[in-house]
């Protein structure tokens, strides 16, 4: 190749770079389709696994420090691990047993893994420590009416649920599905 041949490849070249570098930052900048988060608005997504070694270091160092369980169950939770997020949420539990989200959470695993005796067990706990605790009610109607297939159990804390918040995401579902089971026969003889 001649030198002129390569010195004009390499204007090309050069001039290419600079049109793409050009034309990128137009496309990022405040008109972009892509959406640019304000700085202090939100957290850059966590990666789980860092989070739980970092909160299985703080619970080794701080075996006391039931907020670090909740969250070690909670990143669990969120992990689909269900038996190392019933055993996170087990021992915040043994700190404080009157807290009627990580009893709903943690009969949430138990249902994940087909425990629904112990699923509804946490829920009607959570329930009796905080009469107006909505999902407790709402999982104890979940595992009834769809796990169990006991109808009565479903309606009554689909009513419960009702009666506390008749307006709810879920009332009309519920309404819907209390008509349901009152038509089956089995909903009929219990």
């Amino acid at each position: 190749m001649k030198k002129e041949s390569l010195f004009f490849l390499g204007v090309a070249l050069v001039i290419g770079l600079l049109l793409g570098l050009i034309i990128g930052h137009k496309k990022s900048g405040p008109n972009s389709s892509t959406p640019v988060a304000n700085v202090g608005q939100t957290a850059p997504p966590v990666n789980p696994e860092q989070n739980i070694r970092r909160l299985k270091e703080v619970v080794a160092t701080e075996p006391q420090n039931r907020n670090a369980w909740v969250q070690l169950g909670n990143t669990y939770f969120d992990s689909n691990r269900f038996l190392e997020s019933i055993e996170a949420y087990e021992k915040a539990l043994e700190l404080d047993g009157n807290d009627p989200n990580v009893l709903t959470d943690q009969g949430v695993m138990f249902r994940s893994l087909g425990w629904f005796d112990k699923a509804v067990e946490n829920f009607e706990k959570a329930h009796a420590l905080a009469p107006n605790h909505l999902q407790s009610l709402y999982n104890s109607y979940i595992v009834y009416r769809h796990d169990l297939n006991d109808f009565a159990k479903a309606k009554k804390a689909a009513l419960r649920h009702l009666d506390l918040q008749p307006n709810s995401q879920a009332s009309a579902q519920l309404r819907a599905d209390i008509e349901f089971m009152n038509a089956q026969p089995a909903a009929k003889k219990k």
